[in-house]
């Protein structure tokens, strides 16, 4: 049987050094990278990676350029689980992960230590698995808290 196939999404910035934080154990699975910055992979040493544009609610026509392109990934790299830790690309990506019926996991951002992001209520709705980095905040929000990636 092929190993298990990771598609990890994170949008540049702090999400995305959380995303790296999770690098040992991804790279036991056969993971794929997506951001939105070209030379962030290639400087934590990843070489299976996409760059995809970023987008907020906001621009309408770049979510669904970025949906279309994640879509394509996701079509490419047949992952078995997709994991975020944010943003827009990250929420796409989950969110395209289940209509494709794939496990999907987002873990919301550690900035976000009063409640959960609003990217990460949507994410409660549609994840698989929903987890904060806040003991407190996964309590009150009705996530997981497995842990604070940083």
């Amino acid at each position: 049987m092929d190993r298990i196939r990771v598609l990890a999404v994170a949008s540049g910035g702090g999400h995305w050094k959380q995303l790296v934080r999770l690098k040992a154990v991804l790279d036991a699975y056969n993971c794929h990278y997506v951001t939105t910055i070209d030379g962030l992979p290639q400087a934590s040493h990843i070489s299976s990676f996409s760059i995809v544009s970023d987008a907020s609610r906001n621009e309408r026509l770049l979510v669904l350029k970025l949906a279309y392109s994640i879509s394509k990934i996701i079509l490419k790299e047949k992952p078995h689980i997709v994991v975020s830790t944010g943003a827009a690309p990250g929420l796409l990506a989950v969110l395209i992960g289940r209509v494709f019926a794939k496990k999907t996991i987002w873990i919301d951002s550690i900035a976000n230590g009063d409640e959960l992001s609003m990217s990460g209520k949507l994410a409660k709705k549609i994840s698989s698995k929903c987890l904060s980095q806040w003991k407190h905040v996964a309590e009150t929000s009705g996530v997981d808290y497995w842990g604070r990636v940083l």
